[in-house]
């Protein structure tokens, strides 16, 4: 059974309008704003001259330690289901493709943002001058001075371990597009959280953890639209062969 492109296709322009509106925001914030170092000077304690809440139980056990620790697993347990849904016969397709979008992006997000960490000039707050570091806070957009070590610090990598989840959505297309946005928008917000958790320690900056959250936003949004079709191609031909079977105690046409 052949069905029309889902309506959804629809929102891929304003998608990408949407994220485009919104890494010009982040890139506003950080380059001409002082909302990083407002924030940063909020958990300082100029007195002490640490970041109190550095090694805190509750940030730097529970929150930094084994809930990233709970989640990777969490993350590669669907990355393991979705290839046992592959393997096994006559497995649902629907399933399948559902688990794809959530498997793909247990794996890149965080591992997208590594990269991008790994090559990025950035300091963590706590290196910085101001915060008892050794390195003048530079800006995304401004001249990096020759010979100075690389930061890697941006963007943050504790809250993709959590940001993936935003895929879960899948699970309610194309049936509650309502539901499935609020649980990709809870996905997103929780690795949000995560990431404020380390602004707490001087581990990030926000827009550290606003550029972790848009590049998740992103990647799981094209994971979704990449298999919005094979889902509602699906999961239409499932209805329409249950449709097809004959309820308990009706009589079967010869």
């Amino acid at each position: 059974m052949r069905t029309s492109c889902p309506k959804g296709s629809n929102l891929i322009p304003v998608a990408f309008f949407v994220w485009m509106l919104l890494a010009f925001a982040i890139l506003w914030i950080g380059n001409f704003t002082n909302l990083d170092m407002v924030l940063a000077d909020h958990y300082y304690n100029f007195t002490t001259g640490k970041f109190p809440w550095k090694r805190d139980w509750f940030v730097a056990v529970l929150m930094h330690y084994w809930l990233r620790t709970i989640l990777i697993v969490f993350g590669l347990g669907f990355i393991l289901r979705d290839i046992a849904e592959w393997l096994r016969p006559k497995s649902n397709p629907v399933t399948q493709y559902r688990l794809a979008v959530v498997a793909l992006s247990a794996a890149l997000v965080p591992s997208t943002i590594a990269v991008l960490k790994r090559f990025s000039f950035s300091h963590c707050p706590w290196d910085i001058d101001r915060y008892g570091g050794d390195y003048p806070y530079i800006r995304l957009l401004e001249e990096w001075p020759a010979g100075m070590e690389a930061g890697q610090c941006m963007p943050a990598g504790h809250a993709s371990s959590a940001l993936w989840l935003a895929a879960l959505a899948v699970f309610w297309l194309p049936r509650n597009p309502a539901v499935a946005f609020a649980v990709y928008t809870g996905g997103l917000l929780l690795g949000f959280g995560l990431g404020w958790a380390q602004q707490m320690r001087g581990a990030h900056f926000l827009t550290h953890t606003l550029w972790s959250v848009w590049i998740a936003s992103v990647i799981v949004g094209i994971l979704i639209f990449a298999f919005r079709r094979k889902i509602a191609e699906n999961s239409a031909n499932l209805t329409f062969r249950s449709a097809e079977i004959p309820k308990w105690g009706n009589s079967v046409p010869d």
